[in-house]
């Protein structure tokens, strides 16, 4: 397998790097991936499970799809060598879009008559699970959904749909929660690009009013490095950043010669480790959400993760691969407790009970919005360069 790369990389040379060699490192050993949709249903392995999985793989998605999906790879994986599913082995079938809904409706007929699919587990980035959302809740997808990397807290989630992460609105109210407590009252947020700004403003506008904190937007175009070099005395102290990790590396170093100090704020899609590879200033101190365990935790399912991805994979443990690991095993938790034969309709009424579960650890709870998580952790990317947490 492909190591992470060590020297300094670009937005640029990461993204070409993960296209060419990443993806094919997350994707390989898969039984059934984009590469093999051809497959009629009848050609899947005999008596196996098909789990099926839609994965994001454009270049705005990539830095996160690659480290989910292998996570969820390593957990199906050592679910086979355990016995599979009451028995049968599971067959992980990757759909590989581009981003855009023609490509997912595209990813989707493989599975559309296959009855051994019983459930769609773990799709990843969070506009494609919101699309998802959006063909489940017209009934154009009749099939559970589970374990979405859905980030969009203003979705209305649908009967069919089982978001356990915590969503956007979760994570920022819990990196803002000890700032607002001494004091901050404003924050300013950057999008890395018009499409980032077209899909989550009408969001971060709603969280801001809801948190009571003024909010001062900025939006990219071309160049987050011109866009940081333009912020004022006047611009927040603290800055919500929404974009990826490539982005993120390049507007820190915009902000190096200003000479207010900025404290930045990213989500959960944004890999801190990858941030300080790429270069990021290390004058600028960088807090992460993730609604996942500490990667130092002690809770069994992170134990679990860190000794399965080790004996099965040459990659280093990330908050995003350990999201997609638990979205594996709490798919499994669910199909295992199912009576009788395993198919799609018996699938989604085990999905449906919504049971609390716990995942070696890591409690699902849902609530009447038919949410689960409201578990948020987060790192801090310090000043002297060191990642705490």
């Amino acid at each position: 397998m492909l190591k992470r790369p060590v020297p300094l990389v670009t937005a640029t040379s990461r993204r070409q790097w993960l296209q060419h060699a990443g993806l094919l490192t997350a994707c390989a050993a898969t039984t059934g991936w984009a590469g093999q949709t051809g497959k009629s249903p009848s050609s899947s392995a005999h008596g196996s499970v098909v789990i099926a999985q839609c994965v994001d793989f454009s270049q705005a998605q990539q830095d996160v799809s690659k480290d989910f999906l292998i996570g969820a790879r390593a957990a199906w994986q050592d679910i086979n060598l355990h016995g599979g599913i009451g028995g049968r082995q599971v067959e992980h079938l990757v759909l590989e879009t581009n981003g855009t809904p023609a490509s997912l409706q595209a990813a989707l007929e493989p599975i559309k008559n296959n009855p051994a699919c019983v459930v769609l587990s773990g799709s990843v980035g969070d506009q494609l699970a919101s699309q998802l959302l959006a063909l489940s809740r017209k009934d154009e997808l009749n099939i559970a959904h589970a374990a979405p990397w859905l980030q969009n807290a203003s979705l209305e989630i649908d009967s069919k749909t089982f978001p356990i992460f915590a969503a956007r609105q979760e994570q920022i109210s819990h990196a803002l929660k000890n700032l607002s407590m001494i004091g901050t009252k404003a924050l300013g947020a950057v999008y890395a690009s018009p499409q980032i700004y077209a899909a989550y403003h009408t969001e971060v506008e709603r969280i801001a009013i809801d948190l009571q904190l003024e909010l001062a937007s900025y939006q990219a175009t071309n160049d987050l490095q011109s866009l940081g070099q333009k912020l004022t005395a006047e611009t927040p102290a603290v800055i919500l950043f929404i974009g990826g990790t490539p982005e993120l590396a390049q507007f820190t170093r915009s902000l190096e010669k200003q000479a207010r100090q900025r404290y930045l704020v990213a989500l959960a899609d944004v890999n801190l480790k990858t941030l300080m590879q790429m270069g990021a200033s290390r004058n600028i101190p960088v807090t992460a959400t993730q609604p996942v365990p500490l990667m130092s935790s002690t809770l069994p399912v992170v134990k679990k993760y860190r000794e399965t991805l080790a004996r099965l994979f040459d990659e280093a443990p990330t908050p995003l691969s350990l999201a997609g690991f638990i979205a594996a095993r709490y798919t499994y938790q669910v199909l295992s407790e199912v009576n009788g034969p395993l198919t799609r309709q018996t699938a989604l009424s085990a999905f449906q009970r919504r049971a609390t579960l716990d995942v070696g650890g890591f409690r699902i709870s849902f609530n009447p919005a038919r949410r689960s998580s409201t578990y948020v952790t987060q790192s801090l990317l310090t000043s002297d360069g060191r990642l705490i947490g």
